[in-house]
């Protein structure tokens, strides 16, 4: 089956194009993915998916077939096999940057998706709805990501004052008494160096399995309630032809 997303990013081409291609920035922002390796154009991964009761879990790895900076086009085909054996992916995206106006891009993603299993219950319909929502959990995350990029920058300002201000109160009273080295020690307290691991720590919500079971039930109740709305209405009329 073929899927057409488009989306604008708030980026100019040229940054939006660079975050495309940097694997390890993109992919956490995909709900239930993590990527394994990525060497130059060959990467692996795996996705972790959950309809409602059903648990799939794909394995898998992806090539840059093309990849043009100057055009900012690119077509990459992955194939994926769930552990369990419950089907197996093959998508084919070909993926386009354009310039949407002053410092925003429109993106253009076009997939190629072959699917076996149970997931292949659902009809193309009811997977491009799936796949729109998760687009913009995923345009979301990209945009907060490309709006972080400046201010990553700007660290300089924040570092100058610093070392202005740490010696001048420390020096201070350590040139003058010895009771202040004394003072120094608990002053520098070791206990914020182990706070900063768990930060890090907590920088990985790309291993949390994708749950689909929230996002598929709206659309198939959705879809369905013309069909449940008629078949009460000709309850209604069969028992108002037989009173």
């Amino acid at each position: 089956m073929k899927l057409e997303h488009t989306f604008v990013v708030p980026a100019p081409v040229e940054q939006t194009w660079a975050a495309f291609n940097d694997l390890e920035r993109v992919v956490p922002c995909f709900p239930g993915a993590t990527l394994t390796t990525y060497d130059g154009d060959e990467f692996t991964g795996s996705c972790k998916v959950k309809l409602g009761p059903v648990s799939l879990q794909y394995s898998g790895n992806g090539t840059f077939l093309e990849r043009d900076p100057a055009d900012h086009h690119a077509v990459i085909e992955a194939k994926g096999k769930d552990r369990r054996g419950n089907g197996t992916a093959t998508a084919r995206v070909t993926a386009r940057l354009a310039e949407a106006g002053p410092g925003s891009t429109e993106v253009t993603v076009d997939t190629d998706l072959t699917i076996t299993g149970r997931p292949a219950q659902f009809g193309r319909g009811l997977i491009q709805d799936v796949s729109n929502k998760l687009l913009d959990q995923f345009t979301t995350c990209l945009k907060t990501k490309l709006d972080t990029t400046p201010t990553d920058n700007s660290p300089q300002p924040h570092d100058t004052p610093t070392p202005h201000d740490t010696p001048t109160p420390h020096d201070a009273p350590a040139t003058h008494d010895e009771p202040a080295a004394h003072d120094a020690p608990p002053a520098s307290a070791p206990p914020p160096p182990p706070d900063a691991p768990p930060l890090t720590a907590s920088s990985e919500p790309a291993a949390v399995s994708l749950d689909l079971g929230n996002t598929v039930l709206p659309i198939l109740a959705r879809r369905a309630a013309p069909y449940l709305i008629g078949a009460v209405l000709a309850l209604l009329l069969r028992r108002l032809i037989r009173r």
